[in-house]
């Protein structure tokens, strides 16, 4: 996201500039993006969900008007650091977190390392990487039938049989795309193709790098973790099916699963209205 009047920075541990962008007013709402390691650009203000909380948007180091760093610092569970230097930056004794995608693995290990700073979580299509969870294929294969009636699906669905098969080109993977939104539009496509010029693989290989996740240990602490949970499941999202996101919100005590009807996997894009009727009562919600 590029630099606003609105742009607050810190500094974290290791001496990095760490930017976080703000949007509307009210109790503070910490979004982490996903990607892995995109800029919080793509986030907008989450379908004007502003409205509701003041969104600190964070551009993970590396990305957006964030320091570039070390590589190496960008693996997932090396940034846990950062989101625990931006609530001391913003003076917050619990952390309101909102994360999206690849990003819920952050929120996932902090959360494992500072439960007591997490006041409520909000996971919007979550990555299931650091609790060990996959989607499995045949539940992928029941989203895209939900599609058949589209234009594109023929196409589309020919090149998930061949990434399923194992035998996948390019070309197969940029051909289901359409299954990530909900509706694929020209906005939608314009969307993804803003969202793909800012992508940056080598970042995104440092986030996964070998000791980014310990699942086992990361499950045991969300098991124990006593902050509400929502868990956002896009009836459409093919990445992230609604099946696997039922399994991410029995990791916790203290959940709910909500599904958005005939959205992807940015359901803020696909119905803003919807999603934030679904997310707003929640986040609203007198504090205990």
């Amino acid at each position: 996201m590029e630099l606003t009047p609105t742009t607050t920075f810190t500094t974290a541990d290791d001496g990095a500039r760490l930017a976080a962008h703000l949007i509307g007013d009210g109790i503070a709402l910490l979004c982490l993006p996903g990607g892995p390691m995109l800029d919080a650009e793509y986030l907008g203000d989450l379908g004007g969900l502003s409205a509701h909380r003041r969104l600190v948007l964070l551009d993970p180091r590396g990305t957006g008007s964030s320091e570039s760093t070390d590589p190496s610092t960008y693996r997932c569970d090396r940034m846990i650091d950062d989101v625990e230097a931006l609530r001391r930056h913003l003076d917050l004794d619990t952390l309101d977190l909102l994360a999206h995608s690849a990003g819920a693995n952050i929120a996932y290990r902090y959360a494992e390392r500072h439960p007591d700073r997490v006041g409520r979580l909000v996971l919007v299509t979550p990555s299931m990487f650091a609790l060990g969870i996959a989607a499995p294929d045949e539940a992928r294969r029941e989203i895209a039938l939900l599609r058949e009636n589209e234009p594109w699906y023929a196409g589309a669905a020919a090149a998930l049989a061949s990434i399923q098969a194992g035998t996948a080109t390019e070309a197969d993977w940029s051909a289901i795309t359409p299954f990530t939104y909900g509706r694929w539009d020209e906005e939608a496509r314009a969307y993804d193709a803003r969202m793909q010029a800012r992508r940056n693989p080598e970042a995104a290989a440092a986030f996964a790098a070998e000791g980014a996740f310990d699942p086992p240990v990361t499950r045991a602490a969300l098991a124990e973790l006593d902050a509400p949970v929502l868990v956002l499941a896009g009836e459409w999202d093919l990445g992230n099916p609604p099946r696997a996101m039922a399994q991410v919100a029995d990791q916790f005590r203290h959940t709910r699963l909500v599904v958005q009807p005939e959205a992807g996997h940015f359901p803020w894009l696909d119905d803003p209205h919807r999603f934030r009727q679904l997310l707003a009562p929640f986040l609203n919600d007198a504090r205990p």
